[in-house]
């Protein structure tokens, strides 16, 4: 029986040290685990539901469960909301899966930046760094005080609200305001 105590006591131990090995971020309400991919953290956010089911309909699941890495500049369902009525509805039609592959497409940058390396970048380019989507376009990053801004190909702007939400396959930043292409 002591045996058995000192078996469970060990193996309880080990799963508190990898959890805390395990730096996790809370995303819409739900811990975001750097062991696993974009795709299967995403799932669990409640604040991405609308960003799952674009990825779903523009059939980028299993890209962005792959192994990257990637850099994913994740707008919230509250980001899809500033949209006009009728905008992601009408997006996620499968005659418009082109439409919306480029949009989702441009959220994405190839490799792994986190806030750190952007930050980097940015003072590189004496306060604004260029990006190249996966899209194709270019996506221009600054600073405004402690807060990294994206600036898309149509001048919008969108604020990084959770930088660094570390997955296998690369990095998520959470975003206020989706960004477009031309």
């Amino acid at each position: 029986m002591k045996k058995l105590a000192v078996m469970i006591v060990s193996a309880l131990v080990s799963m508190s040290s990898f959890a805390q090995m395990e730096k996790t971020v809370m995303v819409g309400g739900a811990a975001m685990y750097p062991s696993k991919n974009i795709i299967e953290n995403a799932v669990n956010s409640k604040d991405h539901t609308t960003l799952v089911a674009a990825v779903k309909a523009a059939g980028l699941v299993e890209t962005l469960s792959s192994a990257g890495p990637f850099t994913v500049f994740a707008p919230t369902n509250k980001a899809f909301a500033k949209l006009p009525a009728g905008t992601v509805e009408t997006l996620v039609k499968p005659e418009n899966k082109g439409t919306l592959t480029t949009i989702l497409t441009y959220h994405v940058v190839a490799g792994k930046l986190n806030a750190k390396d952007l930050a980097a970048k940015i003072k590189a380019g004496n306060g604004t760094a260029t990006l190249k989507t996966v899209q194709g376009g270019t996506l221009k990053v600054s600073m405004k005080g402690k807060n990294v801004i994206l600036t898309d190909e149509k001048g919008g702007t969108s604020k990084v609200t959770i930088a660094d939400v570390n997955q296998s396959n690369g990095v998520i930043h959470v975003i206020d305001t989706l960004i477009m292409p031309k």
